[in-house]
């Protein structure tokens, strides 16, 4: 029986013969991860459960990561639940601040999640490690006490949604952007509870920090999960970050797929997503009236070193915007040190901007760059629903970091090539 690359780890995961999507299955998990959101949650359900103790702490991360440091007191209190449940059951994973970072980096940056695994995680952007050939995907947080006590999760098998991408892309266009324009081409439900499988000969170029970006956001056009097949990009990425257990699978050629789309990448552009969805996309150009409050460069989609070489090198000698607070947020401790050594936290700093310690910070409304009511960001994030960062009434608009860059020196939304 031939399979997708989703279907062949899900199958490895389980004690069945064969599988087909629409099937329930019961699946051995390799990592199970929580936030300070959402893993709070998960360890109530698992002292209620009455468990003595964890299936494995070495198959469970803990990151305290999106309201860290303690914006307030009650965050305070959701990240001390994590260090005392680490603490009680000896988790070997868990990342106290200044050795944390935004989970959906931290992990693969630490080796512990890739190919061929299968991951759990309480937040919608497990999806991310897609981009090393696991099955990654996010579940509620009745879901992670249960794998923190089984070591299993119920899933039911995915349908697949085959993204060929071909060509070679233009200047300034990343994953980012292959991912904006795909959303708006099928809308935020266009893969509802779907693998989306990304492939092609754009994507075999792609670096591993856009291809990150690319699976983080599947969860945005309804996706179940991302999905890329390890290669030799994928290989030395694993190498770097010492990771032993490397299982490789590939979609078989006929593999059986509920729809293929294919997009030749010369004719995109780099990408604007307006408010309030992601669906909103099209070329920056069609943006250039916007003005902007703020821009953030950072996330788990976009707040990785190479992601800050490529703000630098537009930010690098010019001025932020005298209305527009710069604000960028590497996404780990590795990241910020990187940018500090090859001296992008200083251009960003001449520049006018703010250069934070790692956190999710505002892409969910914690803190570090609240908006006000009426004002409008542009940021690398993943998301711009009504009030995701700040006041109800306030705009976000999604780019990519060169984009980002450019708007916060014009002060409007700008493509890099107008500077």
């Amino acid at each position: 029986m031939a399979y997708t690359i989703t279907e062949k780890i899900l199958l490895a995961h389980t004690k069945e013969k064969a599988i087909s999507p629409g099937d329930f299955i019961y699946a051995k998990i390799d990592m199970a991860l929580g936030n300070d959101v959402t893993a709070p949650i998960a360890i109530k359900e698992f002292e209620a459960s009455g468990t003595g103790k964890v299936f494995d702490r070495k198959k469970i991360a803990l990151v305290p990561d999106h309201f860290t440091p303690a914006k307030d007191r009650k965050s305070a209190v959701q990240a001390r639940i994590l260090k005392d449940f680490a603490d009680k059951h000896r988790i070997e994973n868990y990342f106290e601040l200044g050795r944390m970072g935004v989970e959906h980096a931290l992990l693969p940056e630490k080796g512990l999640v890739g190919p061929g695994d299968l991951v759990i995680g309480a937040d919608s952007h497990t999806c991310t490690y897609g981009a090393l050939g696991a099955f990654s995907t996010g579940v509620g947080s009745t879901d992670l006490a249960a794998g923190f006590i089984t070591g299993c999760v119920w899933l039911k098998v995915p349908e697949t949604i085959k993204f060929v991408y071909r060509g070679k892309l233009g200047k300034w266009v990343g994953g980012k952007d292959l991912i904006l324009h795909t959303i708006g081409d099928i809308g935020v439900d266009g893969a509802l509870y779907k693998a989306m499988e990304f492939t092609g000969d754009a994507i075999k170029k792609l670096p591993m920090d856009d291809r990150f970006s690319m699976c983080n956001m599947a969860i945005e056009a309804g996706g179940k999960s991302g999905i890329i097949e390890p290669d030799a990009i994928t290989l030395k990425y694993e190498r770097s970050v010492n990771r032993k257990r490397i299982v490789k699978f590939k979609s078989d050629r006929d593999a059986k797929y509920c729809e293929v789309r294919e997009y030749d990448v010369k004719k995109i552009e780099p990408q604007v997503s307006a408010p309030h969805l992601p669906s909103n996309a099209g070329a920056v150009t069609k943006f250039k009236n916007v003005k902007i409050d703020q821009s953030v460069i950072g996330s788990c989609t976009n707040g990785r070193i190479s992601d800050f070489r490529i703000a630098a090198k537009v930010l690098k000698g010019k001025k932020v915007n005298s209305n527009v607070r710069l604000i960028i947020i590497p996404a780990t401790q590795k990241i910020y040190l990187e940018a500090i050594k090859e001296g992008l936290a200083k251009i960003f700093i001449d520049a006018g901007g703010v250069f934070s310690t790692p956190s999710c910070g505002p892409c969910l409304g914690g803190h570090l760059g609240i908006l006000g009511k009426g004002e409008r960001a542009i940021a690398t994030t993943n998301r711009n629903f009504r009030g995701r960062m700040g006041h109800p009434e306030s705009e976000v608009y999604l780019s990519n970091p060169a984009v980002a860059a450019a708007s916060a020196i014009k002060g409007r939304i700008a493509h890099p090539d107008e500077l």
